[in-house]
C-alpha cells in the first residue's frame, strides 16, 4: 500500500520532498500554514456529540489568528458513519496535507480514523471514546491480549469502561433496589465492548452484587424493543443501562412507559448526555443518569483561554442560545493539546517529532490532567492512553420544562463537587 508517509520517505532518497500540496518542505518550514485535520460526527444520529464544534473551532481560530500562529483547521464530517470517517480521514491525509489529526465522539468515529491516520504515519490525538473500545477495537484480533501492540502515532484520553462501572454502582446504591440490572447493547463497537461477557460491564457490576440481564445485540436505529422490554419485565429488572444512540434510547425510553416497564433507575450512556436528548422526553426524562464527564462545575481551566468551566459553558450559552453541553469541555481540550504540542515541536511538519511531542505532553486542560504517563492504565494500553475523571449525574426536570444536570456521585473524582443526591424514577 503506498500511504502518503512511505511516498514522502521516497521522495527524501531522491534528494526531493514536497508536502501533499506540492510545496517544498522548506516553505512549509517557513510559512505555509500547519494543517490540523478534525473529523466528528456533524450530522447523522451522533450529531449531539458536535454540537459545540463551529463555537469551538471559531474561537481557536480567533486565538490563532491573535498569536500569529499559521494553523489551519480543515474540518471533516462523518455524518455518524464509520465507513465516511474512514474516507474523510483520508481526504484529509492524501488531499489536504494535514500535519496533525483530531478525532473526537465514540468509536464509530475516533476508531475509523485513527486508524487510518496510523496507517499514514499521521500523528493523532482523540478523545470521547471509552479507552478499551478505542485501544482494542483497534487489535487485530481484539479476543486475543497476547496479539494487541501499542500504536505509533495514535494517542488518546478519556475515561474507561472501569470508571463508569465505578460510577453506575456508586450511583444506584444510594437507592433500594434488587439489584438486578437491564441491559442494553447495541451492534456496534461500543456495545460490544460494553457487552463482552468478560471485559464488559458485567464483571464489574457482579463485583459489586448487582446481575446484569443482556437479551443480545440490536441493531442501531432499531424501531421496537418489545424482545428487550419482555426479557427486563420477566427478569423484575430495577435498573436499565447500556450504551445507547439518542434516537434508539427515545424510542425505548417511549416503548417501556407504554408497555408498563417502570424501572427504578435508568442509567445509560451516549444517550441522554445532551440537553435536546432529555427534553424531547419531557417529563419521562426526568431523573434519568448518566456518566458526566464535563459539566459547567468541573474544578478546571483552560489552558488557552484561561476561563474556568463555568466561564467556557456560559460563553457558549451567549453565543448560541443553547444550554451548556458535554462535549464543549473536551472538544476545547482538544484545541489546547493541539496548541500544545505544535509550540513544543521543533518541526510540526515532522510527523515523528510532533508524535514524540504529543507522547511527552504534560498539561493541565479545562477537563484536567492529559499526560500519557500511563497512570491507571494497564501496561499493554500505557503508551497510548490517558484517563480522566468520571463522575456521575441526573437530569432534574425544571419548573420552566428545562432540564438541568447534576451530580449526584463524585467517589470516583472527589475534586468535582457534588449538587445532590441519586433519586429514584418513581
Amino acid at each position: 500500500m503506498l500511504t502518503r508517509r512511505r511516498l514522502l520517505k521516497s521522495a527524501a532518497a531522491t534528494g526531493f520532498v514536497t508536502g501533499a500540496s506540492g510545496l517544498a518542505m522548506p516553505a512549509l518550514a517557513q510559512g505555509a500554514p500547519i494543517r490540523i485535520g478534525y473529523v466528528s460526527p456533524q450530522t447523522g444520529p451522533l450529531a449531539g456529540f458536535a454540537e459545540a464544534d463551529a463555537f469551538t473551532i471559531e474561537a481557536f481560530n480567533r486565538i490563532a489568528a491573535d498569536q500569529g500562529w499559521n494553523i489551519e483547521v480543515i474540518v471533516k464530517d462523518s455524518q455518524s458513519n464509520p465507513n465516511r470517517a474512514a474516507d474523510v480521514a483520508q481526504e484529509a491525509i492524501i488531499d489536504d496535507g494535514i500535519h496533525l489529526m483530531l478525532v473526537a465522539s465514540t468509536p464509530e468515529t475516533t476508531n475509523p480514523v485513527t486508524t487510518v491516520a496510523e496507517s499514514e504515519g499521521i500523528p493523532t490525538i482523540s478523545t470521547m471514546a471509552p479507552w478499551q473500545p478505542w485501544f482494542i477495537g483497534q487489535q487485530g484480533n481484539p479476543g486475543d491480549p497476547g496479539s494487541w501492540r501499542p500504536f505509533d502515532y495514535s494517542y488518546h484520553y478519556f475515561w474507561g469502561l472501569e470508571d463508569v462501572i465505578a460510577v453506575f454502582t456508586n450511583m444506584w446504591d444510594q437507592l433500594d433496589t434488587n439489584k438486578v440490572v437491564a441491559g442494553l447493547f447495541p451492534n456496534d463497537a461500543d456495545g460490544n465492548a460494553w457487552g463482552d461477557p468478560n471485559t464488559g460491564v458485567a464483571p464489574g457490576f457482579a463485583e459489586d452484587g448487582y446481575e446484569t440481564v443482556d437479551p443480545g445485540r440490536y441493531q442501531n436505529l432499531t424501531d421496537d424493543f418489545t424482545a428487550q422490554i419482555n426479557a427486563f419485565k420477566q427478569a423484575n429488572a430495577d435498573i436499565v443501562t447500556g450504551v445507547v444512540i439518542p434516537p434508539d434510547f427515545t424510542t425505548f425510553r417511549n416503548q417501556a412507559s407504554q408497555q408498563g416497564f417502570n424501572p427504578k433507575a435508568i442509567t445509560v450512556a451516549k444517550a441522554i448526555l445532551f440537553p435536546q436528548s432529555v427534553e424531547t422526553l419531557g417529563e419521562a426524562g426526568h431523573n434519568l443518569s448518566s456518566e458526566v464527564w464535563w459539566s459547567a462545575n468541573h474544578p478546571f481551566t483552560s489552558s488557552l483561554t484561561g476561563q474556568s468551566s463555568s466561564e467556557l459553558a456560559a460563553a457558549f450559552t451567549e453565543a448560541t442560545g443553547r444550554p451548556w453541553t458535554q462535549p464543549i469541555g473536551f472538544i476545547h481540550s482538544l484545541f489546547e493539546v493541539a496548541a500544545d504540542v505544535i509550540q513544543r515541536t521543533e518541526d510540526p511538519t515532522d510527523p515523528d517529532g510532533l508524535a514524540e511531542a504529543i507522547a511527552a505532553t504534560n498539561l493541565d486542560t479545562i477537563v484536567g490532567h492529559v499526560e500519557w504517563n500511563g497512570e491507571g492504565v494497564p501496561d499493554f494500553a500505557a503508551q497510548n492512553v490517558c484517563k480522566t475523571p468520571l463522575v456521575g449525574g441526573q437530569w432534574r426536570r425544571q419548573d420552566d420544562g428545562s432540564f438541568e444536570l447534576v451530580v449526584v456521585d463524585n467517589q470516583t473524582a472527589p475534586q468535582i463537587p457534588t449538587q445532590g443526591e441519586m433519586q429514584p424514577l418513581s
